[in-house]
């Protein structure tokens, strides 16, 4: 299983983050030796995170390797044709190593902030799925075009997040792959999630929010409960981050 980390929330050992720590940030994942690096979408909730595409850029422009992911993007709190804009621009950043990960969100103050509606979200995330897709792949909808440069036709690899109905099998089926939470899913919710994800034929199953903290070793023994569930990736989030704990949870994961 690939070790992926989430782009710190905070500069490396305390402070608050600032553009030379994002990036700093950003740097030291991929020289650690994680796989890929994450950000995610939250808004009002009391603390701030980068948006999403903007933090993936700066981490884009300072990396080489390491692939760059959403987990995920909320879709009905933003306009369609604008997040097509807005990401087709981060693939022309990127290349190939962006994962874009998408789900219908689940937090109801992040449409509050943005006036979208939150019961309506799953029918409005289905609807935006299909325009998304469509401006992804040919750069127009209708009769309006972003006209996209030919380095991005196609768009990015798009994986989907979702429990609800027959979404983990719309993931193996319609998408790169499928995206769980171990914020919000048990091992047993996990467990039977990529079960369905795999008898449908999906290819790419990752969890992200594996929490570490000081004490590594319950997250460890998570990472390894993902690993023997067939997960491919598992990204992790340290709250609080330090180079000392990213750098000893990736060397004694690699062991």
């Amino acid at each position: 299983m690939r070790l992926g980390a989430s782009l710190p929330i905070a500069a490396l050992g305390g402070g608050p983050l600032t553009a030379a720590s994002l990036a700093d940030g950003a740097r030291l994942i991929e020289r650690l030796g994680y796989r890929s690096i994450w950000v995610f979408d939250a808004v009002g909730r009391g603390f701030m995170l980068p948006d999403p595409l903007l933090a993936l850029a700066v981490a884009a422009t300072v990396t080489n390797q390491v692939e760059l992911g959403t987990g995920v993007l909320q879709l009905p709190i933003r306009a369609t044709p604008d997040l097509a804009h807005r990401i087709l621009t981060l693939h022309l950043v990127a290349g190939d190593r962006l994962l874009l990960g998408v789900g219908p969100g689940s937090t109801r103050v992040d449409f509050e902030v943005f006036g979208g509606d939150y019961e309506q979200r799953f029918s409005r995330f289905e609807e935006q799925l299909g325009e998304l897709r469509e401006w992804l792949a040919t750069g127009s909808s209708g009769d309006h075009s972003l006209t996209p440069w030919p380095a991005v036709s196609g768009g990015p690899a798009l994986y989907l997040a979702g429990w609800r109905g027959r979404w983990v099998e719309r993931a193996a089926t319609e998408s790169a792959g499928w995206i769980a939470s171990a914020a919000y899913a048990d091992d047993d919710a996990l467990a039977d999630g990529i079960a369905r994800f795999r008898h449908a034929g999906g290819r790419r199953a990752i969890v992200t929010n594996v929490q570490i903290a000081d004490d590594l070793d319950p997250g460890l023994d998570r990472l390894h409960r993902l690993a023997d569930l067939g997960f491919d990736d598992a990204i992790v989030v340290d709250r609080t981050p330090s180079e000392d704990r990213l750098a000893e949870l990736i060397t004694r994961w690699l062991r």
